[in-house]
């Protein structure tokens, strides 16, 4: 499994390292200043009320669904808990030890592993799934060749008549980066420089500088456009930013 040396690996363990030593509940309560720990409360549950009201699917208690970089599982406890059949993964070990704990605590049965969603295009096709879900994973999968082997693993992965639903950052006119960040209009890309004793694999120079891939922020068109080079056809677009889709093969 492809984790440890890549651009999208260390910096989430750090995350989830820190999380579970501040008992907080979920990758967003790092990043915004004075949030109260809700564990219900993910950023795109939103998002997958409405549209998982608007799919045409069968009964839920006969829905498969996978989650990939589901974090420490809000969402895929929130599936679970309304009667879908749930697999989850990510690719951090920390993340899933404590998903699995806040499964048990609310009674939520979901089959957690771990596992690199980038990786899943290079191996055999064990289940086929109804809906596959990303909760703002897209966005820290930069390369275009990491986002094409994720939009192969899904397509592998999802049923002829399934649905694939994407929550994902977007571009922002009044996104401000911090120093050490550079953003490239021309890709989404936003690179960050690299520490000193970063792994050379994934690293670029620019300017003299090195960087590594951080983010992408695409704006709405170029994410449709991606999805839809990818083999998939966008069903609706919506949100204030435009970046939470439903798609289908």
């Amino acid at each position: 499994m492809e984790v440890r040396v890549r651009y999208y690996y260390a910096e989430h363990e750090d995350a989830y390292r820190r999380l579970q030593q501040e008992g907080m509940t979920q990758w967003s309560e790092l990043f915004e200043e004075g949030r109260a720990a809700d564990f219900g409360a993910f950023p795109n549950r939103e998002f997958l009320e409405h549209a998982l009201r608007c799919l045409d699917l069968p009964a839920t208690s006969e829905v498969d669904v996978l989650e990939y970089g589901c974090g420490t599982g809000p969402a895929a406890c929130f599936l679970a808990a309304r009667g879908f059949r749930v697999d989850a993964i990510d690719l951090i070990p920390q993340a899933i030890t404590v998903a699995r704990r806040f499964a048990a605590e609310r009674g939520a049965d979901v089959r957690f592993s771990v596992q690199d969603v980038c990786a899943l295009a290079d191996e055999p096709v064990r289940k086929q799934y109804d809906v596959i879900v990303d909760s703002y994973c897209l966005q820290s999968i930069v390369t275009d060749a990491d986002r094409g082997r994720l939009f192969a693993a899904v397509r592998a992965r999802l049923r002829d008549e399934g649905y694939y639903l994407v929550s994902t950052a977007m571009y922002d006119a009044e996104r401000v980066y911090e120093p050490g960040f550079r953003y490239d209009p021309t890709t989404g890309i936003c690179y960050e420089e690299a520490p000193y004793a970063a792994s050379r694999q994934d690293m670029i120079e620019i300017d003299g500088t090195s960087y590594l891939p951080h983010r992408r922020h695409l704006q709405p068109m170029a994410l449709r456009d991606e999805l839809e080079s990818a083999g998939f056809h966008v069903v609706s677009q919506e949100g204030l930013l435009k970046g939470d889709v439903v798609a289908r093969c």
